[in-house]
């Protein structure tokens, strides 16, 4: 037989096609054909609730996020065919720069064209040879293909655990440059980290560190900077990387700091110098996003309002989930098979509920679940209408009694 680069994926296009035979639809394969709101789309021509995007603060239809957009397009055209370093550095790029460091307090801020990409970019040049990475096994996958572009030595520690994390710094060598990364909240599960004692155990070693805060970023801390601020550690983290496809509402990563020396990262970072800069109307809606973020405290507590609502109203009707408070807005709802958490996604699709199927690789081997991400946005009326869905589609699929 003539060799097929394609056979290592055999096992998974047989499990997909065996799905298929099923009846049920792809729920990897969604078209949103119109969106109406930031919780509202039309899928299959279905008016439908949106309880798996990450618009946290629902600035996505924010009126003078859509006019600071359409003024860079009119003013700038469509993109800058080119490179940070070259020619893709328009005023608008500066000026989101600028509001990342008023919005976090900071020297430095240095913004990618993903948030996939500020990992990437960041995680592989800031450690070199013998450098070490220490980090959270749930580590997002952006920040281990940052580490594997890279060349220092990965250490991995076991999720959430500050004694594994103490005892694996422990047998590096003492004078050895070291970053340890944490997650403010951790996007599968929605778990939060123990960022203190986690921060006390890396100084304790000598390593820097870094927090993605891209699942926290609007409704965690006074100012919305995330975890790290509502636990007063801003002056003990170094780097915050974010994005601006969750809680901004539009795309693009970022890495903040105050070092001295960041602003290097310029001219050694693959990721930043290699590709085209974000078109204008995208940096320009960021930044307007950004400065009222920081003043959103109605939206924050509001958001805080509906997570509270739809992890009581979940674990009350018998649902599993993956946290026993609610930590974060996003709550995973744990099944126990692919075929159980899919059959219960469609119950929900067909009653207007639109949530999130997550599976290996994106979760650890064996976890199947529903992930729900609320929004500032949603109000009563939809809370109601998502746990009357949940109700029914799980006792339909068998996920509650």
């Amino acid at each position: 037989m003539k060799p097929d680069l394609f056979s290592k994926f055999d096992p998974l296009i047989a499990e997909r096609e065996a799905l298929a035979a099923t009846g049920v639809r792809d729920p990897f394969g969604i078209v949103m054909d119109e969106i109406k709101s930031p919780t509202v789309a039309i899928i299959r021509g279905k008016e439908t609730i949106l309880v798996g995007t990450y618009n946290y603060m629902g600035m996505t239809f924010d009126p003078d996020v859509i006019e600071a957009a359409k003024t860079a397009l009119d003013e700038f055209g469509t993109g800058t065919n080119g490179s940070r370093v070259l020619n893709g550095t328009y005023k608008d790029h500066h000026d989101v720069e600028e509001a990342l460091k008023e919005f976090y307090g900071t020297k430095h801020a240095m913004v990618f064209s993903t948030g996939y990409q500020a990992n990437l970019g960041f995680v592989s040049a800031i450690a070199g040879r013998g450098d070490y990475i220490i980090l959270d096994a749930d580590s997002h996958a952006s920040i281990y293909d940052g580490c594997a572009m890279g060349n220092a030595e990965v250490v991995r520690f076991r999720h959430n655990n500050v004694e594994d994390l103490d005892k694996r710094l422990g047998r590096i060598p003492a004078e050895a440059h070291k970053l340890v990364i944490l997650e403010g909240v951790y996007s599968m599960v929605g778990d939060i980290a123990p960022l203190v004692e986690m921060v006390a155990v890396a100084k304790k070693h000598g390593a820097m560190i870094m927090s993605d805060e891209a699942h926290s970023m609007g409704f965690y801390g006074p100012n919305g900077r995330g975890v790290y601020e509502e636990l007063g550690l801003e002056d003990d983290i170094d780097f915050v990387v974010g994005t601006f496809s969750k809680s901004v509402g539009t795309v693009g990563g970022f890495v903040v700091s105050n070092h001295p020396k960041f602003e290097v990262l310029r001219f050694v970072s693959r990721p930043y110098i290699f590709t085209a800069s974000l078109p204008p109307s995208v940096v320009a809606a960021a930044a307007a996003s950004i400065r009222k973020l920081r003043f959103a405290h109605n939206k924050r507590a509001h958001l805080w309002e509906n997570t509270r609502a739809v992890h009581a109203g979940l674990r009350e009707m018998g649902y599993t989930l993956g946290t026993e408070t609610p930590q974060s807005a996003i709550i995973a709802v744990m099944l126990p098979d692919q075929q159980q958490a899919v059959v219960t996604w469609e119950a929900l699709l067909n009653a207007g509920v639109y949530v999130n199927v997550a599976r290996p690789p994106a979760t650890p081997n064996g976890m199947f679940l529903l992930r729900c991400s609320l929004s500032a946005e949603h109000t009563p009326e939809q809370i109601k209408a998502i746990l009357a869905a949940f109700k029914a589609a799980g006792q339909a699929s068998g996920a509650i009694s």
